[in-house]
Parts: C-alpha cells; structure tokens; sequence
C-alpha cells in the first residue's frame, strides 16, 4: 500500500493503514476559538469592574479635585502628571473622567432599572391576562417602538427638565417597549406549559400562580436583556448629558465631558477623544458581557 494519503484521507484526517485521525486542526481552531471568546469576556469584565470602582471609590483612582484647575497647566496634552491632560481652565481630565462615572452610571442603571420594572410588570399583564387588556398594551408598546428610543428620550427630557434624574427617567422609559415585549413573549411560552395548568387545576389562586410559576420561570431572558441594553442606556445618557440636559456645569459628566472639549477639537483633541474612548469601552464591554449572559440563558 502506498504511503502517500489520498485527498479524501487527508480531508478527514484519517491514515488507511492505523485508521487515527493524523492531526486534529479543527480541535485546535476550536480551542483557540474558546480562549479569545473567554479572554474578550474576561477583558470586557475587567473593564465593566473598573468603571464600577470608578462610580464608588472615585478618590482611590483620582485623589485630585474634579471642580479646581491650575490655570497656568491649561491645554497641556497627555502625560504622566496629566494622563488625559487637562482642560480649557487647568483642571484634570482623568480626574474629571473618573470622578464624572458615578452619575454617569447611577443614570445607566436607573434607567435600566426603571425599564426593566415597568417593561416587565406591562408584559407580564398583557400576557397573563390576554384579551382586550393585551390588545391595548401591545397597541401602546407598537407605538413607542416605531419612536427612535433616543428621540422618545430627547422629547421626554424635554418635557421634564433638566437634571440627571430626569435623563435617567427619560431613558428608561424609551426602553421599557423591548422589555414588554420580551416579557410578553415568554409568559406567553409558560402560560401554556402543563405545570401551569396543573396549578390552575389544583385551586391555586391566579396572582399565586403568576408569581411562583409564570413570572419565576420567564424573567431570565429579560434579565439578559437588561444586561444588552445596559450599553445602549450608557450611550444614551452620555448623548442627553452632551446635549446639556444632565447634570449642571461645572459637575463633571461623561457626556458633558465631550460637549465642553468641542470647541478645542484643533488645539486639543485629548479633551474630546480620550473621556469618548472611555464611553466607548464601556459601552463595547457592557455590550459583550450582555451577549454572553444571553447565550448562556439561552442553553
């Protein structure tokens, strides 16, 4: 027999004469696969916890004063006194950056918050009680979501005012159609399933029944998704913040951040670049992690 392998043998990967697999690359893509897959979502959470430290314990990244400059260090560019330089006034723009996340964050995750309770108390509604009820949520959810959610926000923050409680509010409730809708979906899966009726047989009473066995059983997906729209919720804070409509100047916000560096893109580009990269980390991180919950909840 010769020993020169076919093109069939050397596509499979066996030898004629031992019938084992000669190598096993697909394995070894796979694994490779694996570890860049762990080592993003890894990465990703690194970055998620490092913003979380700088919304608590923002004086243990940056012990400086975000309010007060040094006027005559103004527009100096990134260096090791200065990592994201400084300002139009001197002030430090890490600092800033560090000491802006807490309400930056405490904005993402009131909004999310808030559409998560309201998206899922609507879906579970319209799915557990049906009829007519169902009919005029879903009428109303249809309607919010053929509306931009960052254009609901916008006419929402208007109408409310300024203030980064009301940006937070006006997020949330741009959101809360995608939360009724998933919920809706799965209480609608579970409200067939025979433990359901089983429940309903033995004389259990209906909201009983929705909390212990409807509702425990149809929150994971939503949760998932509170976890995908976490970087959509920073990315629309961030744009109502740069708009003017967060917190009052001089209290440093992600989104105020950019909007103060506009006017000096030519002079000084770390004043705009370095607060949006961060935004942009976070919204990638948080985006990655959300996916990966979601599949996981999936399985």
């Amino acid at each position: 027999m010769s020993d020169t392998l076919t093109r069939e043998e050397l596509h499979t990967g066996a030898s004629p004469r031992q019938g084992t697999p000669v190598g096993r690359p697909s394995r070894w893509r796979a694994g490779v696969v694996q570890v860049q897959r762990h080592g993003v979502v890894v990465v990703s959470a690194g970055v998620l916890l490092l913003a979380v430290g700088f919304a608590l314990f923002p004086s243990v990244f940056a012990s400086g004063d975000p309010l007060v400059g040094i006027p005559a260090e103004k527009l100096e560019g990134p260096s090791l006194a200065h990592w994201f330089g400084t300002d139009n006034i001197g002030r430090d723009v890490y600092t800033r950056v560090v000491h802006g996340a807490a309400l930056s964050l405490t904005a993402t995750l009131l909004a999310v918050g808030i559409a998560l309770v309201a998206g899922s108390a609507i879906g579970l509604l319209s799915g557990a009680v049906g009829g007519v009820l169902d009919a005029v949520l879903m009428r109303i959810v249809d309607v919010l979501l053929s509306i931009p959610a960052l254009l609901l926000s916008l006419a929402l923050v208007t109408a409310l005012g300024f203030g980064t409680v009301n940006v937070a509010i006006a997020v949330g409730v741009g959101l809360v159609a995608n939360f009724a809708r998933v919920m809706r979906s799965e209480v609608l899966r579970v409200r067939r399933a025979l433990y359901v009726e089983a429940a309903f047989a033995s004389g259990a009473r209906w909201h009983s029944v929705l909390r212990r066995h409807v509702l425990r059983n149809s929150y994971a997906p939503v949760l998932a998704l509170a976890a995908v729209e976490f970087g959509m919720a920073v990315l629309a804070v961030s744009s109502l913040s740069f708009l003017g409509f967060g917190a009052v100047p001089p209290t440093p916000e992600w989104g105020s951040l950019i909007s103060e560096g506009r006017n000096y893109l030519a002079t000084a580009w770390w004043m705009t670049t370095l607060p949006g990269l961060v935004i942009v980390a976070v919204v990638l991180a948080a985006h990655r992690i959300g996916h990966a919950v979601e599949k996981r909840g999936t399985r």
